[in-house]
């Protein structure tokens, strides 16, 4: 491996070090989530990544996601992440697809070529499509559950699906995925009671909406600089400790 990598391999061995060089890991959703878990992984050396998001950085991504800057307001996210991971890592494997993910574009990856996904989309239709898609591929993924409306990081846990409580989320996705016939999911969720924000925004939720076709609205959550991190950061390590255990 090369210097910038050597701390890491004194952790993981040489081996493990070029096992994170061969792998593939897609990324879906670059939020405070994901983008700080595509940070973690291209700095831990993985040698290709697929970054998978439609938006574009807003003002109000500045208080929690990675790729959020002054600069880079108004730029599409997948584009931003790329290029920050590029300066990382030159030699990465890096692919941005400004996509939204969901029933609809599901066709246009193959979930066979990835060693592992991340799911850290926001919306629960395109999580149990993402997660459909991956069990059926046989490809190993992880997705984020709720990180909004929370403050402590330190309640942040590893845990099957099914094994969860507390977070709203994670119930609405039990409920889903045991009628689907999905009877196991590594998932990242917070034992934290959600707080209440102290003033209510509205927006247009599109990717999801009303029985009669109108975009659906729901309350806009609070979020800080540390828990949807801390949630990222959590992702990585077990993709990367689950990498370096697989063949």
């Amino acid at each position: 491996m090369t210097d910038a990598f050597s701390r890491t391999a004194l952790l993981l061995g040489e081996a493990g070090a070029a096992r994170l060089q061969r792998a593939r890991v897609a990324v879906f959703g670059l939020g405070g989530v994901g983008g700080w878990a595509a940070e973690a992984l291209a700095r831990s050396g993985i040698g290709a990544l697929d970054l998978i998001d439609d938006d574009k950085i807003a003002l109000s991504n500045l208080n929690r996601q990675i790729f959020a800057l002054t600069s880079t307001v108004g730029q599409d996210k997948a584009d931003a992440a790329r290029a920050r991971l590029l300066d990382i890592n030159p030699a990465a494997d890096i692919r941005a697809y400004k996509v939204f993910y969901g029933p609809r574009t599901a066709g246009q990856f193959d979930f066979t070529q990835y060693d592992y996904i991340i799911d850290a989309i926001d919306t629960v239709t395109a999580k149990l499509e993402l997660v459909q898609q991956a069990q059926a591929a046989g490809t190993p993924i992880i997705s984020s559950m709720g990180t909004g409306n929370k403050l402590d990081p330190a309640a942040l846990r590893i845990a099957d699906i099914y094994e969860t409580a507390v977070c709203p989320l994670a119930r609405v996705m039990r409920k889903e995925l045991r009628r689907r016939g999905v009877r196991s999911l590594k998932v990242a969720y917070s034992q934290e009671e959600p707080r209440k924000p102290r003033k209510e925004i509205m927006l247009p939720q599109e990717a999801e909406p009303d029985r009669d076709g109108t975009p659906s609205r729901r309350p806009v959550p609070g979020s800080c600089a540390f828990v949807p991190p801390a949630a990222g950061l959590l992702i990585a390590s077990e993709v990367v400790k689950d990498l370096i255990e697989s063949p």
